[in-house]
């Protein structure tokens, strides 16, 4: 299993903060499982780990947004990926963000983008879940800045 685990890490992936607003609270973690599926309709998936506290919420919840973090949010992608049940809200305190007009989620700004998407299809695989989602907006697209990605355990830029 190690050298499983080793060998995708020698595969860059970019780096996105998925969250979901539940009831009175925010939730939201950090990934890097993140993929186009389809142009037309337009679609995103996104791989959980299946026991996650995430996974429970976007069960509950179709509507969520994604983040894609460009170099400099490494601070963000880090607060998100903390073990345990920390409100979104207390992660992003001091960071720029707004509230999705259509998922009505925290989107994280200062990214490369960000969407909002409604889940379509909900997959079990081994020992994740599979969310494919139709992407409801754009909310914004910045070429100008640097994709975050992690490879070999590390977030680093595309240079």
């Amino acid at each position: 299993m190690g050298e499983f685990v080793e060998a995708m890490g020698q595969l860059a992936a970019g780096v996105s903060v998925v969250t979901v607003r539940e009831g009175r609270d925010d939730v939201g973690a950090t990934v890097s499982t993140l993929m186009s599926v389809s142009l037309d309709p337009p679609l995103v998936l996104v791989s959980l780990a299946a026991g996650s506290y995430l996974t429970e919420m976007l069960l509950r919840r179709d509507r969520w947004a994604v983040a894609l973090l460009s170099d400099g949010q490494q601070a963000i992608a880090s607060r998100f990926a903390t073990p345990g049940r920390p409100s979104a809200r207390l992660l992003l305190a001091g960071a720029p963000h707004h509230r999705g007009p259509y998922s009505e989620a925290l989107v994280v700004e200062g990214g490369v983008a960000a969407l909002e998407a409604e889940t379509t299809q909900v997959v079990p695989a081994g020992d994740h879940t599979l969310f494919i989602a139709a992407v409801l907006a754009v909310d914004y697209i910045d070429p100008a800045k640097t994709p975050l990605v992690r490879l070999r355990a590390r977030y680093r830029p595309v240079s």
